[in-house]
């Protein structure tokens, strides 16, 4: 038995790798997880090969899942955004920031999975992302290689027409010492309202995408261009900007905002930045996370105080 738990924990960090890119929340990922392992403990005798035979269960209770939760996505209230996953100073060792989320999982690339059908969206993280060979892929799935192909190919053509290209895809890369600046001047800009100054933080084809979830007030469709945006944000800080304050953190492997009301979690801001060839870096698109049962999971360690 103690043999078991050793497999099963040390693939875990790939196994939850894997179930939270499918399923876009951390609490479907964790029951995925339990309900692997009860089946692992279960076995009479171990797998010849652990770790498929762990990736291949996860996989497929993933898209048993998808296919249950479908209907109530289609049905939510406003745009369905991700849960978030946020990385401390002290939580570099937990399981969603070891070696196997070193390659995207940004809210955008989440964003965009949520488009592809579960077998496609399978398929594609485990080729793209976690680098399996089409013949693995095939058992997994119980497809033949050539149906992989396709629904990868397929994934691949939506991904690449997204917010969420690839770095090796973007022309001109966002040093990070640019992006940190870009979320300074926007907690400005928001705090204050200043919708001039807002305007400028975002390209001419700037979206913002909000999630209340019907619990909270939230844009229910998505808002097109800079001043529509800014619009928001100058109304926000007319009615709340006495009480805005906001904190810089790792969300889902990019620096995003954190921004409170009052000392209380209020929304987690994600952001995809674009920088043309002149240098000039810009918001591109902005997803605001508000609904409160999505922010449960957000590290304690990041509630600040109003004041500072």
């Amino acid at each position: 038995m103690h043999t078991q738990i050793s497999a099963f924990h040390q693939h875990r960090k790939r196994l939850f790798g894997i179930a939270y890119r499918m399923l876009g929340t951390h609490a479907d990922a964790e029951d995925v997880l339990q309900d692997a392992y009860l089946r692992w403990h279960a076995l009479s005798a171990q797998p010849e090969n652990p770790e498929a035979w762990l990736v291949t269960v996860v996989t497929r209770l993933c898209i048993d899942r998808l296919r249950k939760v479908k209907l109530e996505r289609e049905n939510y209230i406003g745009a369905w955004l991700p849960e978030p996953l946020i990385a401390t100073d002290i939580d570099h060792h937990s399981p969603e920031w070891m070696v196997e989320f070193a390659s995207d999982v940004s809210t955008a690339f989440l964003v965009v999975l949520e488009r592809l059908g579960p077998e496609e969206r399978a398929a594609f993280l485990l080729h793209d992302v976690f680098e399996l060979d089409y013949s693995e892929i095939a058992n997994m799935l119980d497809k033949t290689e050539a149906s992989c192909r396709q629904l990868v190919s397929r994934a691949r053509g939506r991904v690449r027409q997204s917010d969420a290209k690839p770095v090796a895809a973007v022309k001109h890369v966002v040093s990070p010492e640019m992006h940190l600046q870009l979320l300074q001047q926007f907690m400005v800009a928001s705090k204050s309202g200043d919708r001039a100054h807002l305007e400028a933080l975002f390209t001419s084809d700037a979206t913002f995408t909000g999630d209340g979830g019907g619990v909270v007030v939230s844009a229910l469709r998505i808002l097109h261009g800079p001043d529509r945006i800014a619009r928001l944000f100058h109304a926000i800080a007319r009615q709340h900007g006495d009480i805005l304050s906001f904190q810089v953190a790792d969300i889902n492997g990019e620096p995003g905002i954190l921004r409170y009301g009052n000392g209380k979690l209020d929304s987690v801001l994600s952001f995809v930045l674009e920088a043309d060839e002149h240098g000039k870096t810009r918001i591109k698109a902005l997803y605001a996370l508000r609904n409160p049962h999505k922010l449960l999971g957000v590290d304690a360690a990041f509630r600040i105080d109003e004041k500072n």
